[in-house]
């Protein structure tokens, strides 16, 4: 049995679980990892042949399961840095290593409670309560015998992660040479559909949601940054990338090649896209990006950088292991610092029933949710 006391810092705790959205690693996983991604959906066949075909310039795989493990890999370094004795498991809501073997592993291992750290720092159906859903599935069936699991905090606004895009922001302006002074910052993220946003985040809300919002902040936190350190201000815009609904569906816009004509026409000199959205450079990022609005710039004649994802960047694994230490005080009855940006909101460890609505099924159960208290 795991011993409690060997690392009081991080008690109750003893583990932590890295969850992810997962990502195929062969030709042969495209098609079964896609219809995973999208079942109960309807999204015709044809449609998922049309996204699988994506992989194809990357050898067939997503390379969001090896940035997985380079996570896992510095987190154990910062981690053993700090002196802290926790095991590190990694499970995956859509594809190996898939969360609920993983949770069997880690109960077989002994481990009684856990702390989750989400490759996923803002709040929406698509990016929390979704995996605390399946936190549920891999979790209840051993819940009879004490295995429980909460998560860290939304953590996008937290000084760390914004730090990293303030660094990546600074060197993708610096790859623009003379152009650099007069570059727009397009601050990046993932479409989803707009009545998912605006029920995004507890309430009461703003008529964006949460997932805007919290984008808006972080976006200005890192412009803020970035102007601090060049000297001079620069304006921004946030976009959208990777909407996959249907054409009668609304989902947020705009999107990021519309955007990027819509700034040539304006005259803006050149763009530097910010993917403030994302954690590590996965295929939405390597392919939407890096492949589809690099050519739409190239064919605007728009000079376009890219800004790096914060990865393993040091100040973010760093701001991962300071959250695991806050939720563990929090755990312990104590009242932490809980720190984030100018502008940022506090993310929660425990959401509203009424937060980031399963609109598909709003009965469906999900864990790291407050318990509604009698009346």
């Amino acid at each position: 049995m795991p011993d409690p006391a060997a690392s009081p810092a991080t008690a109750p705790y003893d583990a932590l679980l890295l969850v992810s959205f997962g990502g195929p690693e062969q030709p042969a996983d495209v098609m079964p990892f896609l219809e995973n991604v999208t079942r109960g959906r309807g999204i015709p066949r044809e449609r998922l042949a049309d996204v699988a075909h994506h992989y194809d310039d990357f050898g067939g795989r997503s390379p969001i399961n090896d940035q997985c493990r380079e996570l896992l890999a510095a987190l154990r370094a910062e981690l053993d840095a700090r002196e802290i004795d926790l095991p590190l498991y990694w499970g995956n809501r859509n594809w190996d290593p898939f969360l609920g073997p993983e949770v069997e592993r880690l109960a077989a291992g002994g481990h009684r409670r856990v702390v989750a750290v989400l490759t996923s720092a803002y709040p929406s159906y698509s990016s929390c309560r979704q995996y605390r859903e399946n936190l549920f599935d891999a979790f209840d069936p051993h819940a009879a015998a004490g295995v429980t699991v909460d998560k860290i905090r939304h953590y996008s606004d937290h000084p760390g992660f914004v730090a990293a895009s303030v660094d990546a922001t600074d060197a993708a302006l610096n790859e623009l040479g003379d152009l650099a002074d007069d570059a727009r910052l397009v601050f990046m993220t993932h479409s989803i559909p707009t009545a998912m946003a605006t029920t995004s985040g507890p309430t009461p809300r703003s008529a964006d949601g949460g997932y805007v919002d919290w984008h808006l902040a972080v976006a200005a936190a890192v412009t803020r940054g970035v102007e601090q350190r060049r000297g001079r201000s620069y304006a921004f815009d946030l976009a959208f990338c990777s909407r996959s609904g249907p054409p009668s569906q609304p989902w947020l816009e705009p999107d990021v090649n519309d955007h990027l004509a819509e700034l040539k026409q304006a005259g803006v000199g050149a763009v530097v896209l910010v993917p403030i959205g994302f954690v590590s450079d996965h295929m939405e990022v390597i392919y939407d990006l890096d492949t589809e609005a690099v050519e739409t710039a190239r064919e605007l004649g728009l000079p376009l950088a890219r800004a790096a994802t914060a990865g393993t960047h040091p100040a973010f694994v760093g701001a991962l292991v300071d959250l695991v230490l806050e939720r563990a005080a929090a755990a312990r009855g104590e009242e932490p610092e809980r720190p984030v940006v100018e502008g940022g909101a506090v993310g929660w460890y425990d959401c509203q029933p009424d937060c980031c609505t399963n609109l598909r099924d709003p009965t469906r159960r999900a864990l790291c949710q407050q318990v509604p208290q009698p009346a």
